[in-house]
């Protein structure tokens, strides 16, 4: 079955063949990958999903992947719960979590995006990849890389947490740390991609490693039983995850498998102190003004984010909105999921979890529409950020006396 077209310009249309190439040689705009949904229309449905494996891969019909997969097999399908103790606390009548932090094998989104990218890149026959990274991505490549028995060079920012930079250099890359900003990173690894044949996944892969977000948004919908949710809130970096949730909805119901139109609303999360596509969304342009980023969420922390403009046009398409939260907020955030739910996310979770919270506030989401929050990344990789509000409430010597003494005190304290 012929299912990929080629790639196509976002911009003006300009139709290209599937190789490594990202931008519009005419108009400069970013190509992404087409596909020919009348041969998938029939031969993809419910029934041949539901029988594929527990994983992404279930999706590959609809993924730019011809021949095997060659790495990520457990990547995806992971749960998505009903949030009931957080609906609760936001006054919410139908709420879930949508959890990556559990995805494999790197607890984030990006094993997701990753496996289709280095599958691809196997494919055109590349020994080398790489990527600029704010620390997931880093983590993912590395770690793919490796399952592929391929070189993998991981280009970040200099001041990542160290529980990235670990999680990294495990899997044996060569990791360059550049003092600078993301930005300035990803402006290098452009440069890098022009002069050496690898296979930089969210450079010249970009078309095909953005088409494993898709995943995402497919297992959302099939896990609410083929039911698109009313509302899904999401954090935005580059701005691309939100736009590929957003096209996986929309394939769905192309093929039949959903009623159209789906009726999501799709919602941007940023922190404030990095939140270009959010201030977009708030004075509604279209015109993205860069910023230097200044936030505890380091992994949504791109003041130039390449799909800025189109996760902007994705919420107003739907009919979305955007919120900022301030790092305050996001820690916050982090705790109450912690507090209520028992999943323990990074600082991208606090956003969009602070996020969904102004949103339900205002009334940009109502109370008694269903709402999934998505939920990108692992609480153990960024510890930093809760480390002075966190600390042990009870410290005793080994004998029963003493932790009687205590209990007592806690209890004359809460009394």
């Amino acid at each position: 079955m012929e299912k990929v077209r080629g790639l196509k310009c976002r911009e003006c249309g300009r139709g290209y063949p599937a190789t490594p190439v990202h931008v519009c040689e005419f108009c400069f705009g970013p190509l992404e990958v087409e596909y020919d949904y009348e041969a998938l229309r029939g031969r993809v449905t419910r029934a041949s999903i539901e029988a594929g494996p527990p994983s992404m891969w279930r999706y590959k019909d609809l993924l730019p992947i011809d021949g095997e997969i060659a790495v990520g097999h457990h990547v995806g399908f992971t749960p998505l719960t009903r949030a009931r103790n957080l609906a609760d606390e936001l006054g919410v009548a139908e709420l879930y979590i949508k959890n990556d932090s559990v995805c494999h094998p790197t607890w984030s989104f990006k094993d997701r995006v990753v496996a289709v990218a280095v599958t691809k890149a196997k494919e055109f026959g590349f020994d080398t990849v790489a990527c600029a990274s704010t620390g997931n991505l880093a983590n993912s490549v590395a770690a793919h890389a490796a399952e592929g028995r391929l070189k993998s060079y991981i280009f970040i920012p200099a001041d990542l947490e160290q529980g990235k930079v670990l999680a990294t250099l495990v899997y044996n890359p060569t990791l360059v740390a550049v003092h600078g900003t993301y930005d300035q990173v990803n402006r290098l690894c452009s440069e890098i991609a022009d002069k050496y044949r690898w296979a930089f996944v969210n450079v010249n892969f970009r078309p095909y490693y953005s088409e494993g977000s898709k995943s995402y948004g497919f297992e959302i919908v099939e896990q609410l039983g083929w039911r698109p949710p009313q509302h899904i809130v999401v954090p935005c970096a580059g701005g691309s995850l939100i736009t590929k949730i957003w096209k996986a909805i929309k394939e769905l119901a192309a093929l039949g498998l959903i009623a159209p139109p789906s009726g999501t609303r799709m919602h941007a999360a940023q922190a404030l102190g990095c939140g270009p596509i959010v201030t977009m969304i708030k004075k509604d342009t279209d015109v993205l003004v860069p910023v230097r980023p200044d936030t505890i969420a380091k992994s949504l922390a791109i003041g130039n984010p390449a799909d800025g403009y189109y996760a902007y046009r994705t919420t107003k398409e739907s009919g979305g909105f955007g919120e900022h939260a301030t790092d305050e907020e996001i820690i916050e955030g982090m705790l109450l999921l912690a507090r209520t739910e028992g999943i323990f996310t990074e600082t991208a979770g606090g956003v969009t979890v602070a996020a969904t919270k102004k949103l339900i506030e205002t009334g940009a989401i109502p109370r008694d529409e269903s709402v999934v929050i998505s939920i990108t990344g692992n609480g153990l990789k960024t510890p930093d950020a809760l480390y002075e509000r966190l600390e042990t409430h009870v410290k005793i010597g080994p004998s029963l006396s003493a932790f009687d003494r205590a209990l007592a005190d806690l209890k004359s304290q809460t009394a």
